[in-house]
């Protein structure tokens, strides 16, 4: 396991805190680093994966104090991501350089149906015509539904990027909060149909994986629970073990 962007976020944001973050859960014991109890932390088995995407999470003041957030999913697997706490008046300068980087190509992340027409990006395979010579950088609105469309709503600086928007065919799989929207999907789950439209469906397929050992041990520890003899989490180090075979 490494120490990524949103570690070091998070303890960015814990230091600035004036009093203690008392949501749900927020008092118990957790590995700091996957949240999880620590007889279900799963930090020993994470690896990085190659990859051309990269990410930028831009993430509402809390959402990475909630235990239950599943950006620092993203991190885990794929190395080039980067994580911001949004700010609608003070938006941060490093990351305002790095949407300004030539060397990137920003698209946001988000429903169509609340971005002007000209932004979106009528169908995934049109990813590669925009990107010519740079990589792409996927910009994921990390929060509740209301933060998401606020921050979507209030941030000129990406008014600018064209917006791509995925439409799946099955529900959500996270259960771990409640979604208010039926369709919505957690922020692991996007960047996974992220990964699958370019082309990387290993690496979609191991961060399916991965969200998926973490909502099962999640809930184990809720109820205070040991594994079960079959669990996600053997899927995923048996498809760690194929990635190196194939490396």
């Amino acid at each position: 396991m490494r120490i990524h962007a949103i570690h070091s976020l998070y303890d960015h944001r814990l230091s600035q805190s004036t009093r203690p973050f008392l949501a749900r859960g927020g008092s118990i014991a957790r590995c700091k680093h996957c949240m999880l109890l620590p007889y279900l932390c799963i930090c020993s088995i994470k690896q990085t994966v190659s990859s051309r995407s990269a990410f930028l999470l831009l993430m509402y003041d809390d959402e990475i104090l909630k235990p239950s957030n599943t950006g620092r999913l993203i991190a885990d697997l794929i190395t080039d991501t980067h994580a911001y706490i949004w700010s609608r008046t003070e938006p941060n300068t490093k990351m305002l350089a790095l949407l300004t980087d030539p060397q990137w190509c920003p698209i946001v992340i988000f429903p169509a149906e609340y971005a002007a027409q000209e932004r979106v990006l009528p169908i995934e395979s049109s990813i590669p015509s925009i990107l010519k010579d740079k990589r792409p950088l996927f910009i994921l609105l990390d929060g509740t539904w209301a933060q998401a469309k606020k921050m979507f709503r209030k941030s000129p600086y990406l008014d600018q990027f064209p917006v791509l928007s995925f439409a799946p065919e099955k529900l959500s799989q996270y259960i771990m909060r409640k979604a208010t929207k039926e369709c919505q999907l957690a922020t692991a789950e996007v960047a996974s149909l992220v990964l699958d439209s370019l082309g990387e469906t290993d690496n979609a397929h191991l961060l399916t994986l991965l969200f998926s050992t973490f909502k099962e041990n999640y809930l184990l520890g809720k109820s205070r629970q040991h594994l079960p003899a079959q669990n996600s989490q053997q899927l995923l180090i048996a498809a760690f073990a194929k990635q190196q075979d194939k490396a």
